[in-house]
């Protein structure tokens, strides 16, 4: 695995090193030995899959709070999504910080989240599944979302939602809760 630091302190998008032969290939994913060389956690809880049925599915922005943070490792396996993430760690360098990678079942990058960072995506295809590895259990008294559109980010996403939870719809902007901000 070949891990690229992103713009987001401790975030990092992992390309796969796929053994080539006759069958096709094979690639290791995920590796808890590589993960702690590069000083990551690589020990994950659950594991969950998303399946959207629609292009323009928009699920985000999603972070656990304090005590129940969690790192995920996500990635693309039917069809393809452009995954957010935003930095909410006051502490952090990139604080507020916001970047965006194309997640494909093609491309096999996985984007590795560290906690306290937002996490949202829309997806580009219809029929696309999305597969999570996730370090804590869900708590869902911890749930916290942030507003997709929030101006606060003024994140660029390459097409208008079509499909948006309630939930998703209601988040608050950052800077208008004050348990967020």
């Amino acid at each position: 695995m070949v891990f690229k630091q992103t713009a987001v302190d401790r975030a990092f998008v992992i390309q796969v090193q796929p053994a080539l032969d006759n069958r096709g290939w094979f690639a290791r994913t995920s590796c808890s030995r590589e993960f702690q060389q590069q000083g990551l956690v690589g020990e994950f809880a659950q594991c969950s899959l998303s399946y959207n049925l629609h292009r323009g599915t928009l699920r985000g922005l999603h972070f656990q709070a304090a005590p129940h943070e969690e790192t995920k490792l996500v990635r693309c396996i039917r069809g393809a999504i452009y995954d957010v993430i935003v930095d909410l760690r006051k502490d952090s360098q990139t604080f507020l910080t916001w970047v965006a990678f194309e997640l494909t079942a093609d491309n096999h990058l996985a984007l590795y989240i560290p906690e306290g960072v937002a996490h949202g995506f829309i997806t580009l295809q219809d029929d696309t599944e999305v597969f999570y590895q996730i370090t804590g259990f869900y708590e869902p008294a911890a749930a916290r979302g942030i507003r997709w559109n929030d101006p606060a980010f003024a994140i660029r996403w390459p097409c208008k939602p079509t499909v948006i939870s309630d939930r998703d719809m209601s988040h608050p902007d950052y800077c208008a809760d004050p348990d967020l901000s």
